[in-house]
């Protein structure tokens, strides 16, 4: 089993989408059962009296237009333990990984990956928060799990 955690600055835009994203990719192969599929944020900005809040409005709607339901996820923080339970921790942008490395520490084991690093065009996922694109993130977010499946299957 491959277990996967997304993480992004807040957890309610670019890493559950990629959780949701990768998780419909995955049963749409019939892998559920080789992969564990999460999210995490670097930050407690969208954790409120201990109670992550859900998914931003946008990418709620993005996600339902495109058949995945992901009324469930609320937003939580990455914790150390993360990098012994996760075989990849993947970030969407440089700045997620420094925050990333700063919770761990260090990434022996080489498990700290950009997502797009999984792709022809490596770099950072936007932020549609400031961006306001959610469709260039979407794009950028299936191509990312496409590139991450694909590295699985050559195994």
């Amino acid at each position: 089993m491959i277990k996967i955690l997304f993480v992004c600055h807040g957890n309610i835009c670019r890493s559950p989408m990629a959780e949701f994203v990768m998780k419909q990719k995955v049963k749409k192969l019939g892998l559920e059962k080789e992969f564990e599929i999460s999210s995490a944020a670097t930050s407690t900005e969208e954790i409120w009296n201990g109670v992550g809040n859900p998914v931003y409005p946008p990418v709620k709607k993005l996600l339902a237009k495109n058949g995945i339901n992901c009324s469930e996820k609320r937003a939580r923080q990455m914790t150390k333990a993360d990098y012994d339970h996760y075989d990849l921790l993947i970030g969407m942008d440089n700045f997620n990984i420094r925050n990333m490395m700063r919770i761990v520490k260090s990434d022996p084991a080489g498990k700290i990956k950009l997502l797009l690093d999984f792709t022809d065009n490596p770099g950072e996922v936007a932020d549609p928060w400031y961006s306001g694109d959610f469709e260039a993130t979407w794009r950028d977010v299936n191509a990312g799990c496409d590139g991450i499946l694909f590295a699985y299957k050559s195994k």
